[in-house]
């Protein structure tokens, strides 16, 4: 009787401390990125799909898919709703650290940045602090989730109507862990896991940094202006067009990536063999025309925009709610 009332007795203590915890900048930073980056994932997941289906149709391999929406209701009749959310739940598995760790170095190295400033001029950071932070956050989190991102690569495309992936047959789509041995055995051990990390990195770091950069600004902008700014539709509409802006600047390397990621499937017969990251650009130039390196873009577009919009509000309200906490 007497533990059970001493234990009682240290719950406010552990309340406490766990409140703390959580309300360190750190830890909510954390936290916010990740719940904000999965329910965003999961909002958007059909158009994930369909983008990285347009970004695999090389040259020659005819046009199974054609146009965002069309091939999203080939994805439906082909699989059924669970089509359009194959690899999903991977992806957010993937995406919570990927986010967490993506908004948790931003904010750190802001912070960071600040606090080497003289004493008389902790003020708003430059463009290019953020910049510079904005580009630490997305290498960071592309080191720690890549593997996972390259899996998911190879389970949302497994069961595509890609004829020189599937012979033109659907098959039953694979388990993850039955996809990880299969790379690593397969493929060349460990390292093959990072597959791609070279143009996802290249593609992953200046995107962030314009996105974040540029979101930033917009923000400071509406909390500075005399009109009422702070509405959510606003923060969608500023999230929305940062996204806008750094997806359009960096495709090219994003289509790039997903090739790297699935160029051993089907023994290299999908076609994507590059001997390095200016070959495999100027490969789909040559080869696939300007708007080669813009596959997807318009799928990419429907899923990043509405993403990040909803990430970002997600994220600031989070963090407003555990400051408030």
């Amino acid at each position: 009787m007497t533990e059970q009332l001493a234990e009682h007795e240290q719950l406010p203590d552990i309340y406490h401390e766990l409140k703390a915890f959580i309300k360190n900048e750190s830890t909510a930073s954390l936290l916010a990125g990740g719940i904000a980056g999965a329910v965003s994932r999961t909002v958007v997941s059909p158009f994930e799909r369909a983008k990285i289906l347009l970004q695999l149709q090389g040259p020659g391999q005819g046009h199974t898919y054609q146009g965002m929406f069309p091939t999203i209701l080939k994805m439906y009749r082909d699989e059924g709703w669970r089509g359009l959310f194959r690899g999903n739940t991977l992806n957010c598995i993937r995406i919570f650290p990927y986010s967490a760790v993506q908004f948790a170095v931003f904010e750190k190295c802001k912070e960071i940045m600040i606090q080497r400033r003289p004493r008389d001029n902790h003020h708003q950071l430059y463009s290019t602090e953020r910049l510079i932070a904005g580009s630490l956050g997305g290498i960071v989190s592309v080191a720690v989730t890549y593997p996972l991102d390259l899996v998911r690569a190879r389970i949302t495309v497994q069961t595509a109507s890609l004829s020189k992936l599937a012979r033109g047959k659907l098959i039953a789509p694979p388990k993850v862990w039955d996809t990880v041995k299969e790379v690593y055995l397969n493929e060349g051990g460990f390292f093959a896991l990072y597959k791609g990390i070279v143009p996802t990195t290249l593609g992953v770091a200046p995107y962030v940094a314009i996105n974040f950069a540029l979101y930033e600004r917009l923000r400071e902008y509406m909390e500075e202006s005399p009109k009422d700014f702070r509405n959510p539709i606003w923060k969608l509409s500023a999230g929305a067009f940062a996204s806008f802006v750094g997806g359009v600047l960096i495709y090219p390397l994003d289509v790039l990536r997903k090739r790297y990621q699935v160029a051993s499937m089907a023994g290299g017969e999908l076609g994507f063999q590059y001997r390095s990251v200016s070959h495999a650009l100027v490969s789909i130039f040559t080869q696939e025309g300007f708007f080669g390196a813009y596959k997807g873009l318009t799928a990419n577009l429907y899923k990043i925009v509405p993403s990040m919009a909803v990430s970002w509000l997600c994220y600031d309200t989070l963090k407003d709610c555990i400051a408030q906490w």
